[in-house]
């Protein structure tokens, strides 16, 4: 392994002996020893022909989406073909419609369907997660499917084996590390391409989803959004912005208006159990809530129920303005880390999330009574973890 830090290079032999990953500073000075632009396609370059799985998180955002699209294309000059697969559902409106409108070439994974063909694939690429925000992510290794490359923004979350890992925290968007690559010539995007500019659309909408509309955004995501906008479809960007919200969306932000408490300018709401579909209503609701005039900081959560596998899951999403508090610390602090040593959850600038599998106690039953004393207690037990680090006396987390 090799951590680049600053102007240091620290090596290591990583656990199967092969793995190399890149912890990239906040740097634009490397060697080309040091380059991970260099180091990726010389990856590519070893692995011509093969045909690759990348996996996003179980509910790909716009970051996530665009960004394999755009490694999809690299591929494609090195005779790599790649399918971008989920296990989840698309379901914001924004990123339907950035799928639809675009044709993005991202499809949920179908266990029964799909499975049998794990054999058809040379290697696995992660981009935009390290693997513990996917469901597949273990079925698929256990298939024996090699981890050839992780491309993500986000903190170390779990220990990778990967080829080659391009991590880099100091950027605030994926996205923003695909767009260098084009940059530097893995991939010459041309005006006339359609699905070219269809890609950098759907690029800039991922960097601007990631920053804020760019107000959260670093010099690199500024100079990667002034690239992209020589190529990307100004029109199509607005269609895709002025996706209306549905009913339902709209009916989990009125249960954490109802259901929110706030204490220490913290938001904290339950909004009880939700069909699969809709997990992404509560992002949305926590981006509504901490808007509210003295809150700097809110959690939305709930149990999101998927029918077709009997799953159960605890899915929170946490949104602050405030610049002295670490989301990904915040939620790590709260939750912890499962019996494998990975974290529930984690988080970048002014964001976060988690899940958490409800186990043993999934299903939803015909008797009501039941479904609420089981939401009950998870409530309890959430709003438990989470005003421990809110509440000075007991705090845990200094926020201030």
């Amino acid at each position: 392994m090799t951590f680049n830090s600053g102007s240091e290079a620290l090596e290591a032999s990583s656990a199967n002996g092969k793995g190399v990953i890149s912890l990239v500073p906040n740097s634009t000075d490397h060697s080309d020893a040091d380059d991970p632009v260099q180091s990726v396609r010389q990856l590519l370059e070893a692995h011509r022909n093969d045909k690759q799985l990348v996996l996003l998180q179980d509910f790909p955002d716009p970051d996530a989406l665009s960004a394999a699209w755009a490694y999809k294309l690299i591929a494609a000059n090195y005779k790599i073909e790649c399918d971008i697969v989920y296990a989840g559902t698309l379901s914001h409106q924004e990123n339907i419609a950035l799928v639809r409108l675009t044709g993005l070439p991202a499809r949920r994974w179908l266990n029964a369907a799909d499975a049998s063909h794990v054999a058809d694939y040379q290697g696995l690429v992660l981009i935009d997660n390290q693997g513990t925000t996917s469901q597949l992510y273990e079925q698929l290794r256990g298939a024996g499917l090699p981890l050839t490359l992780v491309i993500d923004h986000h903190a170390p979350q779990s220990k990778l084996d990967a080829e080659y890992v391009d991590l880099r925290p100091h950027i605030r968007a994926t996205a923003t590390i695909l767009t260098q690559y084009l940059q530097q010539g893995l991939l010459d995007l041309d005006r006339n391409n359609s699905k070219h500019t269809k890609c950098a659309t759907a690029l800039m909408h991922g960097l601007r989803a990631d920053t804020n509309q760019l107000m959260h955004a670093g010099a690199s995501d500024f100079m990667a959004a002034a690239y992209l906008s020589q190529f990307y479809d100004g029109q199509l960007l607005s269609a895709v912005l002025q996706a209306s919200r549905s009913k339902r969306v709209m009916d989990v932000i009125e249960r954490s208006l109802r259901n929110r408490k706030v204490q220490n300018n913290v938001s904290i709401a339950g909004v009880g159990y939700l069909r699969y579909d809709d997990r992404d209503a509560i992002p949305q609701a926590a981006d509504f809530l901490v808007t509210e005039d003295n809150v700097h900081t809110a959690v939305v959560y709930g149990i999101v129920h998927d029918e077709d596998e009997e799953r159960e899951v605890v899915i929170g999403s946490l949104r602050t303005s405030k610049i002295t508090l670490d989301p990904d610390e915040f939620i790590k602090e709260a939750f912890g880390q499962d019996s494998e040593g990975r974290f529930f959850g984690g988080g970048r600038s002014m964001a976060g999330g988690f899940e958490i599998p409800v186990g043993f106690l999934s299903g939803f039953y015909e008797n009501s009574e039941y479904n609420r004393l089981k939401w009950d207690v998870f409530d309890i037990q959430i709003k438990q973890k989470l005003w421990r680090l809110v509440d000075p006396e007991e705090g845990i987390i200094n926020t201030d």
